[in-house]
């Protein structure tokens, strides 16, 4: 795929300087560090949501996966299709800053004056402090050409498999056993850790309005052991007897399904993609997203072992 397996260890990083502990009014980096040029010395800044501290929100940080200070602008990518693309991979214009020293004073184009503060743990990370809530966000620092796509679509593959309205199967592999999910052929997930999905066994050139929806249930996602680039994926079909996937995201618009049980793999693309706007006009539209934490299955990866 067109930005998967760029070379460095996403999650291994987060890990490792998220347990780093420090007083807040001491700067882990030399007093003549400029923040400005900390701030411009990175293009892209992955909102680590996972290792938020306090219970507040600041918004427009909390819908973001990337925030981008660019001459005084800040740009967002609040999808997750598209981003590395939409406006040159920096996304879309939020807003203005200043900054005073520390104290970051931004201006979003929406939601009025915020007041942050930043501080440095180390030129490849920061924190930025809503000092109203007592919320701390933690930013990871990369230049476009070295950012981890694929760790990026791994990490949050709740909000990936909920931005498009449908996804259509569009190939079944010749390996495997005929079982009875080979009659599937479009998917729909819905919001939530352990959200709803909808499965029908139209075909979409029928038009998505025409598709009658044979099961409704929930999916979960697991993590696997000591397996970054991939996850597995329950849905809860009668039939399969809680059988899983193990999930393997393409690209921003593809993944596949690989069913252990029968061998069979299957491909599925999105279609009508679904553009999450700055202002919370309904509650899709105004996705933030939170912290998650996936269970973990304990096993090896089953394609691997086949593919060995």
């Amino acid at each position: 795929m067109k930005y998967l397996k760029l070379a460095f260890g996403f999650a291994f990083v987060s890990l490792l300087f998220t347990s780093c502990v420090y007083d807040r009014d001491i700067t882990l980096v030399e007093e003549t560090e400029n923040i400005e040029s900390i701030l411009y010395g990175k293009e892209l800044w992955y909102v680590d949501i996972h290792a938020t501290q306090g219970q507040g929100e600041v918004p427009f940080i909390q819908r973001a996966f990337t925030l981008s200070f660019l001459s005084n602008g800040i740009s967002a990518n609040n999808n997750l299709v598209g981003l590395g693309s939409n406006g040159n991979g920096f996304g879309y214009s939020i807003g203005d800053y200043n900054l005073y020293g520390k104290v970051l004073e931004v201006y979003h184009q929406d939601e009025g004056h915020w007041q942050l503060e930043v501080y440095p743990i180390h030129r490849g990370k920061i924190e930025l402090y809503h000092r109203a809530t007592d919320t701390s966000y933690y930013l990871l620092g990369y230049q476009r050409s070295n950012f981890d796509y694929d760790m990026l679509f791994y990490d949050n593959i709740h909000f990936l498999l909920q931005e498009y309205e449908v996804w259509e199967k569009t190939a079944t592999s010749t390996a495997g056993m005929t079982n009875a999910f080979d009659a599937e052929n479009l998917l729909q997930f819905f919001p939530e850790n352990q959200g709803e999905f909808r499965s029908s066994k139209d075909v979409l050139k029928i038009g998505l309005s025409q598709a009658v929806w044979d099961y409704t249930g929930l999916y979960q996602v697991y993590d696997i052991a000591n397996e970054a680039y991939v996850k597995t994926l329950t849905m809860d079909y009668d039939y399969l007897d809680n059988e899983y996937f193990e999930i393997d995201v393409l690209n921003d618009k593809s993944f596949e399904l690989y069913h252990p049980k029968s061998g069979t793999t299957y491909r599925f693309e999105g279609h009508y993609g679904i553009a999450y706007a700055k202002k919370e006009e309904n509650k899709r539209l105004g996705r933030k997203r939170k912290k998650i934490v996936n269970p973990v299955m304990d096993i090896k990866k089953k394609r691997q072992i086949e593919k060995d």
